[in-house]
């Protein structure tokens, strides 16, 4: 069985432990992933800290060529990568799984590719003039997730090296391989020590962001896990971009043909089978709606395939471990015990961790299905009498990563949009990210954010010359 293997200074290293990562699907071993130790995670760190000031000398241009030859090296082996991601996390290949994020890993490589951030004249006088230059931090923590593993790593490292940082990237533990193997074939075009990896659990989480070499931490993941990062940044006064979950709500205005969203309530709801921070978690219907939504919902959900994501027929896949999958169905029992409109749709398969597409109605505020963020293929539709009463239960929690409108009458939609606590208000569309467009949450969210100039600028500290004439 094949051992995957960190990336430190543009060599593979040999890990003296090691763990078996199964496919969530159908329980198949893909093979071993290392364990770093602290040794190793110090390895990592020096090597970044080594190569840092030579490639931050690299000019612009060179660093914006060697970033379009990285996306290159993606495109070229999106299917290799596509496939891996299925079997390790779970999603389809098909659909909006596996390729999609491929996809994305390389069109948010190319953009950043073509980005400059150049020096800026802040001020100038007959006495005077400052100019304000963005340079790197110098080594950046990237630590990702498990629900998108190569598409946020992507977001974390591309523009960190794009700016002249070098990176030390830490996977979930849950989602090792497939990252690996990318990073492993970046490497092949980028210089040594630029991007190296560790891996493991929230032990080298902590040794890797408290470590004083660590000059910028950016973490995509839990709220509980980036309060633990802010705790250990306490050690080196690393600056953070926070991405966190999000509690998403979704309202659906009186009077909408709710036939025409369907579809797109649907993906924004169920993509990644429930497991990404932006997609919708509650959903706010007018009560004289209530049946139709859920109607037409369920004719959307009662088509899509689910199984293995290897199967090209398939659109739904497993949850990613045993312990999503756990609390999802604990989930579910709560809301039938209490009494909820619980409706399955999909024949998931027995073996593997599978649920249904499930749609909970006559559910309330209090209960755990709605205050809680579920990560799985389940939708709280909680009815309401009023707008306004609408948006300030869309209000009521401080996950407040993206939020959605959706209605035809677009000035309407706006209007109530403007009402919204969120990074990112949607209208007639969730999740719907753009590389050149930033992105980031508010409140228990995150703070920080990323993609286009302003991602660019999160990765960079302010530098100011004044010249006196």
């Amino acid at each position: 069985m094949q051992k995957y293997r960190n990336c430190v200074n543009g060599t593979l290293t040999e890990a003296v432990e090691n763990y078996e990562i199964f496919d969530p699907a159908n329980g198949t071993s893909l093979g071993f992933s290392p364990v770093s130790s602290e040794p190793e995670v110090e390895n990592a760190v020096q090597a970044a800290i080594v190569a840092q000031p030579d490639w931050a000398k690299c000019s612009d241009k060179e660093r914006g060529e060697l970033t379009a030859t990285v996306a290159k090296v993606l495109e070229k082996n999106s299917e290799y990568l596509a496939d891996l991601i299925t079997k390790e996390q779970g999603k389809p290949l098909s659909g909006q799984g596996s390729r999609l994020e491929m996809e994305a890993c390389v069109l948010w490589t190319q953009v950043p590719a073509g980005f400059s951030v150049g020096p800026q004249i802040v001020y100038e006088d007959d006495s005077r003039k400052d100019i304000l230059n963005r340079v790197p931090f110098g080594v950046v923590a990237a630590i990702a997730p498990s629900n998108w593993p190569l598409m946020i790593a992507i977001w974390q490292i591309i523009p960190a090296i794009r700016m002249g940082n070098t990176v030390v990237l830490k996977p979930s533990e849950h989602t090792p391989i497939a990252t690996l193997e990318m990073v492993r074939l970046i490497n092949q075009v980028l210089p040594p020590g630029v991007l190296n990896t560790v891996t493991g659990d929230e032990r080298i989480e902590r040794v890797l962001s408290s470590h004083p070499g660590i000059d910028k931490i950016v973490f995509s993941g839990s709220e509980a896990s980036g309060r633990r990062i802010i705790e250990n940044s306490s050690h080196n006064l690393a600056p953070i971009t926070l991405k966190l979950g999000g509690n998403d709500a979704a309202i659906v205005l009186p009077g909408t043909d709710v036939d025409a969203f369907a579809k797109d309530l649907f993906w924004g709801t169920f993509i990644n089978m429930g497991q990404s921070f932006a997609s919708i978690k509650r959903l706010y219907v007018p009560e004289e709606d209530y049946e139709s939504v859920m109607s037409a919902l369920g004719a959307v959900a009662s088509r899509m395939p689910i199984g293995d994501g290897s199967d090209e027929n398939m659109l739904i896949g497993p949850l990613q471990n045993r312990t999503q999958y756990d609390k999802a169905q604990e989930l579910i029992t709560e809301a039938r015990e209490s009494g909820c409109d619980v409706r399955f749709f999909g024949e998931p398969p027995e073996k593997g961790y599978f649920l249904p597409l499930t749609l909970v109605g006559d559910i309330e505020h209090g209960q755990r299905l709605v205050d809680e963020e579920q990560c799985g293929p389940i939708l709280p539709i909680i009815r309401y009498r009023d707008v306004n009463e609408a948006v300030a239960s869309a209000n009521r929690f401080p996950s407040a990563l993206g939020a959605s409108v959706w209605g035809q009458n677009l000035d309407y939609a706006r209007e109530t949009a403007n009402g919204l606590e969120a990074g990112s208000i949607w209208i007639n569309q969730h999740g719907a990210i753009h590389p050149m467009v930033p992105f980031g949450g508010n409140n228990a969210s995150g703070y920080g954010c990323e993609f286009g100039l302003e991602g660019l600028k999160g990765v960079t500290q302010v530098r100011v010359m004044s010249i006196k004439k």
